[in-house]
């Protein structure tokens, strides 16, 4: 048994559009937090001495920046995400739930 209501949804353009915009930036954001994330452990293998190297004359290596930016990536895109699903997200859906309760 199918809800009157839900077939309107699904059937409405406005839906599929946000399913196909939402996908395509929830998938673009993962591609670019994995290349990101498994970048930083490819150094970690494999460029030891890149990530060992002093700056300046102090202890901090090139490693505790470049991992420190991994973690502000992951903040920035996490809040990119959720300013587009507060703002370009929920208007859709807003319009969809609007006409589907016509």
């Amino acid at each position: 048994m199918s809800d009157p209501v839900v077939d309107k949804i699904q059937k409405n353009p406005k839906y599929h559009e946000l399913r196909s915009k939402r996908s395509s930036f929830g998938w673009t954001l993962s591609v670019l937090m994995l290349i990101v994330y498994y970048g930083y452990i490819a150094l970690i293998a494999f460029n030891k001495p890149f990530l060992a190297t002093p700056i300046g004359a102090g202890v901090t290596t090139l490693g505790i920046p470049i991992g420190m930016g991994v973690i502000v990536f992951t903040v920035l895109i996490t809040a990119f995400y959720v300013r587009r699903a507060n703002s370009e997200f929920d208007a859709l859906t807003a319009e969809i739930l609007k006409d589907a309760s016509k």
